[in-house]
Parts: structure tokens; sequence; C-alpha cells
């Protein structure tokens, strides 16, 4: 296992979570191709008296998207099981990286005062889209014609969110640099995709 292989493995056993199950999978789905970054996000949410937790690794390479996905299940009366899924994506196939940063004090940027609270991190190729919708008006008020619908759709294939309460800023931190190097990276490969067809 390489290095980076192993500071992966290192974060996802950081947050008790399945870190053999969820790294093999990984591993798996990377082959041979070097890890460039990582990015490992523990989510915990309460179901009336059930803690259930959910795992996003994600793992950048030259050429690809890795996205891991695993989830406890509890099963009556029966062992726990765990369902992890990972997708594999082609930084040429993204039609949209969108990083978001939720700033302190953003008149005072740049020092000590003002720091990234939150960060979102969106990723869209394409196979998952959310509309949202509402009625269309004409602007006439005593007009009561149906004017159908209007709104729009967005990528919605991947969203991670991290904020400095939940995540610490350290982790905040980490969702930005690995969404300005996705951004880069996807860029490089749309165009080498388009140059080398």
């Amino acid at each position: 296992m390489t290095d980076s292989l192993r500071a992966m493995r290192d974060d996802v056993a950081a947050c008790g979570y399945f870190p053999d199950l969820i790294t093999d999978g990984m591993v798996l789905a990377i082959g041979d191709e070097p890890l460039v970054r990582h990015l490992v996000h523990h989510e915990a949410t309460f179901v009336e008296d059930s803690l259930h937790r959910h795992l996003t690794v994600l793992a950048l390479t030259d050429t690809r998207l890795v996205v891991s996905h695993t989830d406890e299940h509890t099963i009556e009366l029966g062992p726990m099981q765990a369902a992890s899924t990972t997708e594999v994506v082609s930084l040429d196939a993204f039609t949209s990286v969108s990083l978001t940063r939720i700033v302190s004090h953003p008149e005072k940027f740049g020092t000590n005062q003002s720091r990234v609270e939150e960060a979102w991190l969106a990723v869209g190729w394409g196979t998952m889209r959310r509309a949202d919708l509402e009625p269309a008006g004409c602007g006439d008020p005593s007009c009561d014609a149906d004017h159908g619908y209007m709104g729009t759709f967005t990528a919605d294939d991947l969203t991670v969110r991290m904020s400095a309460a939940a995540d610490g800023l350290e982790n905040v931190g980490k969702l930005v640099s690995f969404g300005v190097e996705l951004q880069r990276r996807s860029h490089r490969g749309a165009l080498v995709t388009r140059v080398g067809r």
C-alpha cells in the first residue's frame, strides 16, 4: 500500500467506521493509478433513538474521481451489516464542479479575523438532476390563466458540506483544497479530451 493510500486509510480509521472494508473498496476502484488527493466526510444522524452513520470518501487520480458511500444497516435480531458503494467518474465527464465558501467577516478576509466557516462542494456529471419548479405568472394580478411552470434544473450527483462547528476548521480547509484541485483537474481533463478527439 502506498503512502497516500495509507494516509487515506488512517483518515477513515480516525472516524472509527469500518476502515478495512472502505479502504478495500477504494483500492479496488483506484487500481494502479496514483492517488492525488483524498477527502473523508463522516456524517452521523439520529433517527428517533438510534444513531445512523454515513461515510463518504472521495479519491482523486489524474483521470478519475472515485466516490465511496458507506452506511451501516442494523437487521432486527441479526448481525450488523454495512452497504459500501464505490462509483468511478472520468474527469472529462464532469458538467460542473462548484465550490462555495461561507466566510465570516468578509470585509476582513485575508486576516486572522476572518475565516471560512463552511464549504460546499457540488459536482455534476449528468446522472442526477434536481428540478426546482414554481408556477409561472404573467404579472397581471387579475389574470387567472394557467401559465404553466418555470424553474431550474441543477446537476446534483454529489454534494459534500462541511462546517467548522460540525467538522472542524481543518476539515473545512481540506474540503476547499480538494474542491480547488478537482476544479483544476476536471478542466484539464476536458481540454485533453477535446484536443484528442
